[in-house]
């Protein structure tokens, strides 16, 4: 692996033995974690060294055009080979991108713009490079991937979910294979043995949640074995079940890298095991039923931050009731747990908004992405209470095997880099967490985007009917429009208006996920009306037909602003790609979860405006959904911090009583 090694020369990163490779980093000193924090208020970096690196690119693409294809493998193999010995120098990548782009343009028929060198040079210097949404980050990414490849590491392309992951690998595989790359790809049904096959392969494409599970179970099985077994084990054939699914943490490039790094790094991922449920499911049933009697202010209080407690007279009113039933009720400790949970589940957590219920199970819907997450579970009870509150069989508890942070997961990489749309609002906290900072990539053609005038009304109802009617008017124009919610439930009310007005629409949501290739492919033609769910991370272009440009490209409405910004701009981004025309809009409610949540008081003042007139737009309600958004980022960046501190008492408490932390 010194390859590798040589790969990072000039970073201080502390690595383990060849055997599994990855960066050794105990927790950050409290200074060092002040320092980060200063820095990273100058985290955003702009792409503008174009005028080195492309100059020098376009200068040695010219020599590359009257070579045959064995002999730029030679080239770029013998430019690699340096990179091993001398490191990342300027001219090595200069010359190494030349080829890989004259490859891409004989094996793909595309050209890699000068922008996308400037992103693939971000990758490989361990940056984030905020592109653009349309402007080419699978095709980019190639850049750094080939090289970081070619000099001997494993290299983890990291998306958000198995379609992309087995679409993007399919796309560029012959790009690959010019040079003698196999490519890996690594599906939520593969076997063990398949996974580590796929592992072994020098470009892997793979799903954030697969990729780190996959790496929970190589702690699990070789956490406590000694390194020189693990060796001896490799030299005697042992059986494949005795040895890692992974080859280590070399190098990821993590496509949507908020989405993934930040969105997702809320709560610690874990590899449990389903256990005989303790409580018999006529308790969850039990406390279900009660939660229904109890009213909100008398006998229990919703928090701002999505919580719920029951007050002494709720708590006196559940011993009157509960007490003489015998058994948990007796304890007034179990009554309080069981009856918080059951008014979580009525009053937090709604179904086709957080989850959906399908084949008689509860399954969660990512907030962000709109997508179900079958295999995740609510911890402590709430998931059996959500499946009492819903009729659905109760499941068993599951206990905790392994667990690790999206935080401290990644950060074990030797080379961590990513690339996405809306990276500076948290500039800061990538620098601060990971040690990434941002480079803006400008866009290969001047933005044709219009910005329509946002308008905000009184309620719901009024929203979506208006919302009906202005994607029909726009439809019949012969453009195409899509239309953003921010759950299943939202999508199905204005489903329900559009079929009202004899509107053709086509839906995509948790419940129609497997169709959503075919739902975004044909989201581009004349009049065609897409509804769609958060279209945060889900990679995929909307082509837009000859007749849909000529008319002023793809129309987009957003109907409910999100509690960050960057799933807003990610929506918006559909529209108006690569130069191409396009407009946008929000149409949304003053009564959405984001205003009555994070500003009541302000949106008990400014509603009489929305009284005095149907809808109302401009300065004063930008100030509003800024307000209102800042305060969320603010409450959940909070969560997430909070998260990595009580993942690192975790780990002080693992080394105490002398288990394997890793």
């Amino acid at each position: 692996m010194s390859d590798v090694r040589a790969l990072l020369k000039g970073r201080a990163v502390k690595v383990g033995d060849a055997a599994y490779l990855e960066r050794l980093e105990d927790p950050p000193h409290v200074v060092e974690e002040w320092l980060r924090a200063l820095v990273a208020r100058f985290a955003v970096g702009k792409g503008r060294r174009d005028g080195v690196l492309v100059a020098a690119v376009n200068a040695i693409e010219r020599e590359l055009l009257v070579l045959d294809d064995d002999q730029l493998r030679v080239r770029i193999h013998a430019a690699a080979c340096r990179m091993q010995r001398e490191g990342l120098l300027d001219a090595l990548i200069a010359e190494a991108f030349a080829i890989i782009r004259e490859a891409s343009r004989r094996v793909l028929g595309k050209r890699h713009h000068d922008v996308q060198l400037l992103a693939g040079e971000a990758l490989l210097r361990g940056r984030i490079a905020e592109m653009a949404t349309g402007e080419g980050k699978t095709l980019a990414a190639t850049l750094g991937v080939c090289v970081a490849a070619l000099c001997g590491a494993a290299v983890h392309v990291v998306t958000v979910n198995d379609y992309l992951a087995e679409r993007d690998a399919e796309e560029n595989q012959p790009l690959y294979a010019f040079f003698g790359l196999a490519v890996g790809v690594v599906l939520q049904d593969m076997d063990v043995d398949k996974r580590r096959a796929e592992y072994a392969k020098p470009v892997v494409y793979v799903s954030n949640k697969e990729l780190t599970f996959d790496y929970l179970k190589d702690r699990i099985a070789l956490g406590a074995t000694p390194l020189a077994q693990l060796r001896l084990r490799r030299l005697l054939g042992a059986r494949s079940g005795a040895l890692p699914i992974l080859r280590g943490l070399h190098v990821a490039i993590v496509d949507e890298a908020d989405s993934v790094l930040i969105d997702e790094a809320r709560t610690p991922l874990i590899i449990s095991e389903t256990l005989p449920d303790e409580l018999d499911p006529a308790i969850y049933h039990r406390a279900i039923a009660f939660a229904a009697t109890l009213s909100a202010g008398e006998h229990y209080v919703l928090g701002r931050e999505r919580d719920i407690w029951l007050t002494s007279a709720g708590e006196a009113h559940a011993e009157h009731v509960l007490r003489d039933e015998g058994g948990v009720w007796v304890s007034a400790l179990w009554r309080r747990e069981l009856i918080n949970k059951a008014l979580s589940a009525r009053e937090l957590f709604h179904r086709d908004q957080h989850y959906i219920v399908a084949d008689e199970k509860v399954q969660i819907v990512d907030e962000f992405t709109g997508r179900v997450m079958p295999d995740r579970t609510w911890e402590r009870g709430l998931h059996q209470m959500i499946e009492a509150k819903e009729g659905c069989e109760i499941s068993g508890q599951r206990r905790t095997l392994s667990q690790i942070t999206y935080q401290r997961f990644f950060g074990r990489y030797l080379l961590l880099a990513g690339m996405t749309g809306t990276a500076a609002e948290v500039g800061g906290e990538l620098r601060r967490v990971y040690d990434l900072s941002i480079t803006r990539i400008p866009t290969n053609k001047a933005l044709r985007r219009v910005r329509l005038p946002d308008r905000v009304f009184r309620n719901s109802d009024a929203r979506w009917d208006a919302v009906a009617v202005r994607a029909a008017a726009v439809a019949a124009e012969g453009r195409a429009v899509l239309v953003g919610t921010r759950s299943v439930e939202a999508s199905e009310l204005l489903s329900a208006a559009l079929s009202a007005q004899g509107v053709e629409h086509t839906v995509l949501n948790a419940r129609q996920d497997a169709a959503e290739a075919d739902a975004v492919a044909a989201a581009g033609q004349p009049g065609r009306i897409t509804v769609a769910t958060n279209m945060a991370g889900r990679g995929t272009d909307i082509k837009l037909a000859p007749e849909v440009e000529q008319r002023g490209g793809l129309h987009v409405i957003l109907t409910e602003f999100h509690e960050s910004a960057r799933v807003d701009r990610q929506l918006f981004g559909r529209s108006a790609r690569q130069g191409n025309p396009g407009s946008v809009e929000a149409i949304v409610s003053l009564d959405d979860e984001l205003f009555v949540r994070y500003c009541p008081v302000l949106v008990r003042t400014l509603g009489p405006l929305c009284r005095r007139r149907s809808a109302w737009s401009g300065h004063v309600f930008r100030a509003l959904v800024w307000f209102a958004q800042s305060t969320a980022e603010r409450r959940n960046r909070a969560v997430r911090l909070d998260t990595i501190k009580r993942d690192r008492k975790w780990l002080k408490a693992l080394s105490f009583v002398g288990v394997d932390k890793k």
